[in-house]
């Protein structure tokens, strides 16, 4: 599904929803609430509340590794997440969301391994893997999950 001109993206600082025309540009896109940047190149942390939100409301697709802090394969994978989150932005949105604090959701999502990537498009689950992984197989598999960026 191409994406809706404005396109509704969620602040990755204070959750407010933002249209943003597509000939404005979103790489240099601020929020009209925070004024901060909507985009920065780096994955957001949410909870529960915020993966929600970005889920629901983001007219650009959403990729989210659910990690654990205990996880070692996770923290061996977060460097890799930030790169890729530098590669896709601002075609993209990336969050990180901790498994620990937020059981319900991967419970409904049916996580069974961390770190797990789920890649979402307008609301609905588009792509998901398990397993840590390099930038380039994180892109790769954001990328070809992704219909408009296939």
């Amino acid at each position: 599904m191409p994406r809706p001109d404005p396109a509704h993206i969620v602040c990755p600082h204070c959750a407010a929803i933002n249209r943003v025309p597509a000939a404005r540009g979103p790489a240099t896109a601020r929020c009209g609430s925070c004024h901060q940047a909507l985009f920065e190149g780096h994955p957001a942390a949410v909870d529960a509340a915020g993966f929600e939100k970005h889920i629901a409301a983001n007219d650009i697709p959403v990729l989210v590794d659910i990690w654990a802090p205990w996880c070692g394969p996770c923290r061996a994978m977060a460097p890799a997440f930030e790169r890729a989150a530098g590669m896709l932005e601002p075609e993209m949105r990336l969050l990180k969301l901790n498994a620990d604090e937020a059981p319900e959701i991967t419970a409904r999502l049916g996580v069974q391994g961390i770190p797990a990537l789920f890649l979402f498009d307008h609301g609905r689950v588009a792509g998901q893997t398990a397993g840590a992984m390099d930038a380039a197989r994180i892109v790769a598999f954001a990328r070809g999950h992704a219909p408009h960026m296939t």
